[in-house]
C-alpha cells in the first residue's frame, strides 16, 4: 500500500509480532515436538452466494478450488485455503498482498446474481501450532474431538479454544493447525498456546535432559 507514493508496509504492525523470539524458543523438534508462530496479514474474504446457483461454479473456477458444501469441511489448492462457514458462506484465505485481486475476482464471479465479498482480512491474525503434540495441546483447552476419525485435514470449525473464538482449520496430518483469532483476543490465546505447549512438552524435555545426562556420565 502507498499514499502519494509513499510505501506504507513497513509501517503495518502484527498483533504477536513481539513474540516472535518466544515462539521460537517454544518450539521443540523431533517425535514428540509441537511449534507455534503467528502467520500476519493474510488475506481473508467473506464470501456469500448461493451454494446452487451459477455463481458458485463460477467462484470456484476463479479460485482454482471448489466451494466446500459438507459441513465444516475446507478445501484447498496452492496458496488459498477455503473454509465453509455456512450453508451460504466461506471465508477464503491466501496470502498477504491478495485481497485486491482476489476480492474483484470474486466480485466477478458473482455477476448479477445475490451475494457479497467483504475484505475481512484486518479482524484476524493467524496462529499456526503443527507438530506430532499439536493435537494434545489444543486439547487442552477446546471441546471439539479433535482425534483423526472426527476431525483430520480438510476439517474446519468455528469453536472456541480456552474460551476465545476461533476458525479453526487442520490442514495436514502431521497435524498442523491454523487458529484464526480475532486481535484483540490473540495475545491471550498466544499465551495460553505457550503455556499449555509449555506442559505438553515439560516430561518429553525432562527424558531428553535425563538421557544426555546419562550419556555425559557413561562417558567419563
Amino acid at each position: 500500500m502507498t499514499v502519494d507514493g509513499f510505501a506504507l508496509a513497513h509501517l503495518r504492525r502484527s498483533p504477536l509480532g513481539h513474540l516472535a523470539d518466544r515462539f521460537a524458543a517454544s518450539s521443540v523438534p523431533g517425535p514428540g515436538g509441537v511449534r507455534l508462530r503467528e502467520l500476519p496479514f493474510l488475506t481473508q474474504l467473506n464470501l456469500r452466494l448461493d451454494p446452487t446457483g451459477p455463481a458458485a461454479a463460477r467462484a470456484a473456477e476463479a479460485l482454482g478450488a471448489p466451494l466446500p458444501t459438507g459441513a465444516c469441511q475446507a478445501a484447498g489448492t496452492g496458496a488459498l485455503r477455503v473454509l465453509r462457514l455456512g450453508p451460504d458462506e466461506w471465508l477464503v484465505v491466501g496470502p498477504d498482498g491478495a485481497a485486491p485481486t482476489l476480492g474483484d475476482t470474486l466480485r466477478q464471479a458473482l455477476g448479477e446474481e445475490p451475494g457479497s465479498v467483504v475484505d475481512v482480512s484486518a479482524n484476524r491474525t493467524t496462529l499456526e501450532l503443527a507438530g506430532p503434540s499439536a493435537r494434545p495441546v489444543l486439547e487442552q483447552g477446546c471441546s471439539l474431538d479433535l482425534h483423526p476419525r472426527a476431525f483430520g485435514p480438510g476439517r474446519c470449525a468455528q469453536t472456541t479454544v480456552a474460551k476465545v473464538q476461533v476458525v479453526l482449520d487442520q490442514l495436514d496430518d502431521e497435524p498442523c493447525y491454523r487458529l484464526l483469532v480475532r486481535d484483540s483476543f490473540a495475545q491471550y490465546l498466544a499465551d495460553w498456546l505457550l503455556d499449555a505447549a509449555g506442559e505438553s512438552q515439560a516430561p518429553l524435555l525432562a527424558s531428553q535432559s535425563a538421557g544426555q545426562s546419562g550419556g555425559n556420565a557413561m562417558k567419563r
